[in-house]
């Protein structure tokens, strides 16, 4: 049985609701006015409610601002009730997140029509944000303790070679062991912080609000710590000189100056893992109609489009082939991040020749 809210101020049009949806065997708990329903909505999380817009100490609308601003009830289905059927009425419940809007008087057709709705794409909500985190929980218990054996094993080893032979290793064979666990725990350090933020990535997915907070930063493209960024990875490895960098677009994009780099580290770090030292890596950007857009190209061995299509987590094409390193992470926390922010991340590729990476972020261009 559902168990619903309904918050009506008028006694005898709030009674007529209860005794009609205790009727329809829903759950059924009332509230006279706002600040009283907001306690309730708190306490019992129903799982639709039923307001008034129109009510003292509390309207419908703040109700509905305060109960959005809430984990427990921000997702919960909202429809409004009200004697005005004013579009402004009607658009400021909309945009505050209200999910029906009913003008008195109705009929118990169309209440029961809009309850049965709503909880009905509740529940469709409700089994695909669960199937989300299926895989996701899937994927980590099978992923990640593979991709942690491989960093803790590097340190394990050294250090108990450290333990064992200590009085007869060289100063050199010591630096190189304790540098080989210093890179061991480098590598897993990464690992589970990209794990994490993929899983944070996809509980924002699900929160407007949380998109919102989101979005609300700004940076100017380029930075000066951006280019470090890039030119530190290449040197890194010793590809500085395969680098060719046009990044002379200027543009304030709203995304935080941490997740640009982000996406950009990734991207950098795939582009120099999948291609071969002397082959060249270029780096554009450019703007088109406030879409700002960065362009990863490599001459590397590329992807197949049935590999760009199939494309996701923790997914490792050839693995036995390359025996790459990594989670697969890199490529799907970019696209995951370029959406979040009203963006995207696009994907051309050949097999064994060329493969271009593109993030299309919006810009403002002043």
């Amino acid at each position: 049985m559902h168990k619903i809210l309904v918050i009506e101020d008028d006694t005898s049009v709030r009674q007529n609701l209860v005794d009609l949806l205790v009727f329809e065997n829903f759950i059924v708990i009332a509230a006279e006015n706002g600040r009283i329903g907001v306690q309730l909505a708190l306490e019992e999380t129903p799982e639709l409610i039923i307001c008034d817009v129109m009510m003292p100490e509390l309207d419908g609308h703040n109700v509905l601002k305060l109960l959005r601003q809430e984990p427990t009830t921000a997702t919960i289905p909202f429809i409004f009730l009200s004697a005005k059927s004013d579009k402004i009425d009607f658009r400021k419940g909309m945009e505050l997140g209200a999910d029906d809007y009913l003008t008195k008087p109705f009929t118990k057709a169309e209440l029961l029509m809009a309850i049965s709705s709503r909880l009905k794409k509740q529940s469709i909500f409700n089994q695909q944000s669960q199937k989300k985190l299926d895989e996701l929980r899937s994927s980590i218990t099978l992923s990640l303790p593979h991709e942690m054996r491989t960093p803790l094993n590097g340190i394990l080893g050294f250090s108990e070679l450290l333990l064992k032979d200590a009085n007869i290793l060289t100063p050199q064979e010591i630096y190189e062991m304790a540098d080989g666990i210093h890179k061991s725990a480098e590598r897993l350090l990464r690992l589970i912080q990209n794990f994490l933020l993929y899983a944070e990535l996809e509980v924002i997915a699900t929160d407007p609000e949380r998109i919102a907070l989101l979005q609300s930063h700004q940076t100017v493209f380029p930075t000066m710590s951006l280019m470090q960024l890039i030119t530190e990875k290449a040197k890194q490895v010793g590809r500085y000189a395969d680098l060719n960098l046009n990044l002379d677009s200027r543009c304030h994009l709203q995304i935080s100056e941490i997740k640009l780099h982000k996406i950009i580290e990734e991207l950098i770090d795939n582009a120099l893992k999948f291609s071969l030292p002397g082959t060249i890596i270029q780096i554009n950007s450019m703007i088109t109609n406030n879409k700002f857009t960065i362009s990863f190209i490599d001459h590397g061995r590329g992807m197949t489009s049935a590999q760009i299509a199939e494309l996701g987590a923790y997914r490792q094409f050839e693995r036995k082939l390359y025996e790459q390193q990594g989670s697969g992470l890199g490529l799907i926390i970019a696209k995951r991040l370029a959406e979040l922010h009203g963006g995207d991340l696009q994907i051309q590729s050949k097999l064994n020749e060329k493969t271009v990476v593109q993030v299309v972020l919006p810009c403002n261009s002043q």
